[in-house]
């Protein structure tokens, strides 16, 4: 090895241009990512725990017995969580797939950026072969007028493009309901309107679950804000929980977890 200053510099600059491909991920992971085809590891896979994710009791038993049902071998639905910004909706996902597999149940999650929905069918052969249940997950979901990727999709939720193997299945989450915006002027301009409405639903209509996320109350955010202080060992005050989410425009579970780290830093402590 060189101790020359200057072929050094050299060596790490090429490196920063062309950085090593990330680590492919171990079958035994919890999680990982489809990136360039390939699956690699996710890192630092540290969800929630699923027991402080309070006010979506309903949609977290749902959720549950989907996962267990798909990682014991037994028919299990698409999922499409839907809703209110911060709800937890994403953190519902990994959480839920990180209980089960602390559990021992054999199962994993796979996250998927929305750019590579084209490849979902070669996701699907690579899973296929390793007959490992596997949650495919596509977070944050819209297309604002892609109907292209929008019926790809759909195409996959019916079986077409690459069957999709049956320990698969896929979780999306979108802060719409109908995932597709609603165009009042392509419903203007077509013949019959309906069938406009009727061709976007029909993405929705291949999931199904559908769960709705809303915007809680104030006693139930307060509870979010007292879980993560008890988990974290802080006192908080509600009054002041309240001025944080009044700043902020919003009560979700988000704020409530972002008023505990403004707790911890105040506190001087690390999460």
């Amino acid at each position: 090895m060189t101790s020359d200053p200057a072929l050094i510099r050299i060596a790490e600059a090429l490196e920063r241009l062309s950085p090593p491909p990330p680590a492919a991920a171990s079958d035994d992971e919890a999680a990982c990512v489809w990136h360039g085809g390939t699956l690699v590891k996710m890192g630092d896979f540290r969800p929630v725990p699923i027991d402080l994710l309070s006010g979506i009791d309903a949609q977290k038993a749902a959720v549950l017995d989907n996962g267990r049902r798909l990682a014991a071998g037994h028919a299990a639905h698409d999922i499409l969580l839907w809703g209110a910004r911060g709800a937890g909706k994403s953190a519902l996902v990994k959480s839920s797939v990180a209980a089960l597999h602390s559990a021992g149940a054999d199962i994993r999650l796979v996250e998927v950026p929305g750019s590579e929905i084209a490849r979902l069918g070669d996701l699907f052969q690579t899973l296929a072969a390793a007959l490992r249940p596997s949650i495919v997950f596509i977070d944050d979901m819209g297309f604002d007028g892609d109907n292209a990727a929008a019926r790809h999709l759909r195409s996959v939720l019916e079986g077409g493009v690459t069957a999709r193997p049956p320990h698969v299945r896929l979780y999306v989450t979108s802060n719409r309901r109908h995932i597709l915006p609603r165009s009042l002027d392509e419903q203007d301009s077509a013949i019959n309107p309906r069938d406009v409405v009727d061709d976007k639903m029909a993405l929705v209509d291949r999931f199904g679950l559908s769960l709705g996320f809303h915007v809680c109350d104030q006693d139930t955010y307060l509870a979010m804000v007292a879980g993560y202080a008890e988990h974290l060992g802080l006192p908080f005050d509600a009054a002041d929980a309240l001025l944080w989410s009044t700043q902020r425009g919003a009560r979700s579970g988000r704020v409530a977890w972002h008023y505990a780290v403004e707790l911890a830093g105040r506190a001087g402590k690390r999460i």
